[in-house]
């Protein structure tokens, strides 16, 4: 543990990548092999579930430090994280440890079979053999909220540089289904076996947002176009005589979409798709919104009314393996001509479909197809080099979304509350209204899209125009009107406001407008029935 919390306060304390890729090659080059599996699998956000409510351990840590709970509480709402607010009030351990990551997690993870008293007994005896970091490291463990500020990407760069296996191949054999009880270090890192695991994606391939004028990427003839599908991002698997659907947050989702079961009937072994799932009217031949989709999302099992309602196909805009046979190194153009043939034939009730490139000349050609993007359902528009292949993760130059501008208007901040992190002592998390008559009717929360320096002046409004407060929630005169923006609508029941916003966020603090020419409840509603 000592060796893993000197990893995590190196990582923690810079935000040079140079820094923080010679931290973890260090550690992955010396570490004992089941912490590194560990410390990949944290890293990877493969973390062990929270064995311990927050409530008990805030209990349990406020009587060690013998404080009354209403001032841990308080300690709690300025800090913003418990496993912080735990590390800062406990007092000093009275012994040391030098057990593993590995022995901490195992005890962690043993917790959530004992008893209550046993449970108490065992993390007080850990506060008090665990110091500075570790003692933190622990807290994040037990609460089931370690993060870190490295992506999959860096660590998986730092893992190259310690064994000397390529980036891209190390990406590879990181994707799957796969814990640190069901593989070890070997099998997983430097001596795998590729028919382990079968239903193993590929990692995906992501792209960057358009900046400025789109006529900088090039000549167009470099080019090929696709709608950018409002659906889940997915990879079909036909390998070894199954199927296996995967999302691109490295969720396996087999169970939830059976309708792809049929597609070993039409598609051949040794096949991976890249593609949207998408809900699919087949008499109108175009897709439903994603809020067909949304009750889908989360169920294990779909009961046949919601199949018969909400049926999905896969639109595929890419070949990734095919015979079984990495393609990933082909050029775009070669993948989708490969990918045009092998779905040329399919019957019309096929669970998976061609998504069609979009033809143009020029660049003024493109954006007026883009600005129909809504009419087809789709986002805007996905651009793809032709000879791009398709790498792992985001990479400036060969992929590009050219999103519609957001739907937006203008609401009422009512409601404030702290961030966590960085953020802790600012208010970044806000709640909106819009008026109905002269009532103002909350509708949303947002907690992006200012920069650092407005929130500070928002948060130094809060604190001195606070008129209730709600545990870490504080209420705030309706003086403040902001730009929301959001992706999309849809009817909840939920909502006092009858409306839910997908990827809400602020696009600007209206300081030059008044409270009262904030949208209405009627606006919402217009938005709904146009876009919903």
């Amino acid at each position: 543990m000592k060796r893993f919390a000197t990893l995590f306060t190196a990582l923690d304390q810079t935000t040079k990548t140079t820094l923080k890729t010679a931290a973890l090659a260090a550690y992955f080059a010396d570490a004992p092999e089941q912490d590194r599996l560990w410390t990949i699998a944290l890293l990877s956000g493969r973390r062990p579930k929270r064995t311990v409510n927050a409530r008990r351990l805030s209990e349990w840590a406020a009587e060690l430090a013998d404080l009354p709970m209403w001032l841990f509480k308080a300690s709690y709402d300025v800090v913003g994280d418990l496993a912080e607010t735990i590390h800062l009030v406990l007092p000093e351990p009275g012994a040391t440890s030098d057990r593993s990551l590995t022995d901490w997690i195992t005890d962690i993870r043993a917790l959530s079979a004992v008893d209550e008293p046993t449970r108490k007994a065992a993390i007080l005896q850990a506060w008090d053999r665990l110091a500075g970091t570790e003692r933190f490291v622990f807290n994040k463990l037990i609460t089931g909220g370690f993060r870190v500020g490295v992506s999959q990407k860096l660590m998986t760069r730092a893992l190259a540089r310690a064994t000397g296996i390529a980036e891209v191949e190390l990406a590879h054999r990181l994707m799957g289904n796969w814990t640190p009880d069901s593989t070890g270090y070997a099998a997983l890192i430097t001596d795998p076996d590729p028919d382990a695991d079968l239903s193993r994606p590929y990692p995906f391939c992501l792209a960057y947002g358009v900046e400025g004028d789109v006529a900088n990427l090039g000549p167009p003839a470099d080019w090929l176009a696709e709608w950018k599908w409002d659906g889940i991002r997915g990879q079909l698997i036909l390998r070894g005589g199954q199927h296996h659907l995967w999302s691109r947050g490295e969720e396996l989702m087999t169970d939830r979409f059976p309708e792809f079961a049929r597609a070993a009937d039409f598609i051949p072994d040794g096949t991976v798709l890249d593609g949207e799932i998408l809900v699919w009217d087949a008499e109108a031949h175009r897709p439903l919104r994603f809020s067909a989709l949304q009750p889908r999302i989360g169920r294990k099992t779909v009961p046949k009314k919601l199949l018969a309602e909400a049926p999905v196909i896969l639109r595929a805009y890419d070949l990734l393996e095919q015979g079984g046979k990495d393609l990933r190194a082909l050029p775009f153009v070669e993948r989708r001509a490969r990918l045009a043939t092998l779905l040329a034939d399919l019957p019309s009730d096929a669970p998976v479909a061609m998504s069609p490139l979009i033809p143009f000349e020029t660049w003024h050609d493109l954006a007026k197809v883009r600005a129909t993007a809504r009419d087809a359902d789709a986002e805007g528009l996905m651009l793809k080099r032709r000879d791009s292949v398709y790498h792992v993760g985001r990479k400036k130059g060969d992929w590009w979304k050219w999103k519609l501008d957001p739907l937006s208007l203008d609401a009422v901040m009512i409601y404030a509350q702290a961030g966590h992190g960085r953020r802790a002592n600012l208010y970044t998390d806000f709640t909106f209204a819009v008026w109905k008559g002269n009532e103002l009717v909350p509708f949303t929360k947002a907690y992006s899209g200012l920069t650092d320096e407005e929130f500070r002046k928002i948060t130094h409004w809060v604190r001195r125009n606070t008129l209730a407060r709600f545990g870490p929630v504080r209420q705030v005169p309706p003086e403040h009107v902001f730009e929301i923006g959001f992706e999309g609508i849809q009817k909840s029941t939920r909502h006092k406001s009858g409306v839910a916003l997908r990827f809400p966020r602020m696009l600007r603090w209206r300081r030059d407008k008044p409270v009262q020419e904030a949208n209405s409840h009627d606006d919402l509603l217009q938005m709904l029935e146009q876009y919903g």
